[in-house]
């Protein structure tokens, strides 16, 4: 019985996406996210980790892919998963030209034939691993879309369990590859588009 309830949920997922918010052509999101480091850092408690904001974040972006997660040590804080973009990585007419995908907390692109230079492509776009501040907050971002133009308010962190375990943010948008994510703590969201 089990995995015919699981045969039903993935054929569900693959046979009927998720909802996609298409734009005309052109920038959505002029501006680059604005990130000021914390010194000193603030502290928070949540669960059973230490939760440390090195930087104040504040970014407008287009949702280019959602990917929620259950299992793993990070879901514990971090359901889901944005991929998102500004600047060129927001205008529809380059990324009708782009595919995208994100899996086991990895954003992926892929193109045949580069719409913008490669470096635009990485500096104007990044995946994020949300942890929503509380109920309210989650409650939100559950409601978004791919497509979607939305502000994020919140915090670059780093983790710490007790039992040591660490999960690090980049404090920067020029780096690519492992550990080039941002780990970002939510305290607002708003949809813009």
């Amino acid at each position: 019985m089990p995995f015919i309830l699981f045969a039903l949920v993935f054929i569900a997922v693959k046979v009927f996406p998720e909802k996609t918010i298409e734009h005309p052509a052109g920038v959505l999101v002029k501006e680059p996210p604005v990130q000021v480091v914390l010194d000193p850092p603030i502290y928070i408690e949540k669960d059973d980790y230490i939760i440390t904001a090195k930087a104040s974040f504040n970014l407008k972006g287009r949702i280019l892919s959602i990917e929620n997660y259950s299992t793993g040590r990070e879901s514990d804080l971090s359901p889901i998963d944005f991929a998102l973009g500004w600047g060129p990585m927001s205008d529809q007419a380059v990324l009708d030209k782009i595919e995208i995908s994100q899996s086991r907390r990895w954003y992926r692109w892929e193109t045949d034939k580069f719409p913008i230079p490669r470096r635009q492509i990485e500096i104007n776009s990044a995946n994020m691993h949300i942890i929503p501040a509380n109920d309210k907050v989650e409650d939100k971002l559950n409601d978004l879309y791919q497509g979607n133009v939305v502000q994020l308010i919140g915090y670059l962190v780093y983790v710490k369990g007790k039992d040591n375990w660490f999960w690090k943010s980049s404090l920067t948008r020029e780096d690519t590859g492992n550990h080039a994510c941002e780990v970002f703590y939510v305290e607002e969201v708003t949809l813009l588009i």
